[in-house]
C-alpha cells in the first residue's frame, strides 16, 4: 500500500476526487488531459515535434542507412553445415530481427509472472 494510502488512512479523512467520479466520468476538461501548447493561430511549432526520442530515432535512422549503403559486399555464413552467400546488411539485419523476437519473448513471459 502507498504512503498516501496510508497517511489517508491514519488520518480517517476521505481522499477528494480530482476530474471524475461515479457522476462524472473522466475526460475532456477535467484537468488531468496531457497539455498542448498551440500558438496564436491554433498550429503547433516545430519545436513541439522535435522531442529529443524523436531526434534520436531519426539519428539511428539516418546511420542505419548510411551502413547499408557502405555494407552492401557479400559475405559468407556458415550455419552448421551450409555456407551462404548473402549481403552483409541483411545478414546482420536478420540477427537483429531474431534478437528482437527473442526479447519481446522474454519481456512478454516476464510481464505474466
Amino acid at each position: 500500500m502507498s504512503a498516501a494510502r496510508l497517511a489517508v488512512r491514519a488520518a480517517g479523512t476521505v481522499p477528494m476526487l480530482v476530474g471524475g467520479g461515479p457522476d462524472r466520468p473522466r475526460g475532456k476538461g477535467d484537468g488531468m488531459s496531457p497539455r498542448t501548447t498551440t500558438s496564436s493561430s491554433g498550429k503547433r511549432s516545430v519545436s513541439d515535434y522535435t522531442t529529443p526520442g524523436r531526434i534520436v530515432v531519426i539519428v539511428l535512422a539516418v546511420l542505419t542507412l548510411i551502413f547499408i549503403v557502405e555494407n552492401t559486399h557479400d559475405t559468407r555464413i556458415r550455419l552448421i553445415i551450409p555456407e551462404v552467400v548473402m549481403p552483409l546488411w541483411l545478414a546482420l539485419l536478420a540477427m537483429w530481427v531474431i534478437g528482437a523476437v527473442c526479447g519481446a519473448y522474454v519481456m512478454r513471459r516476464r510481464a505474466r509472472r
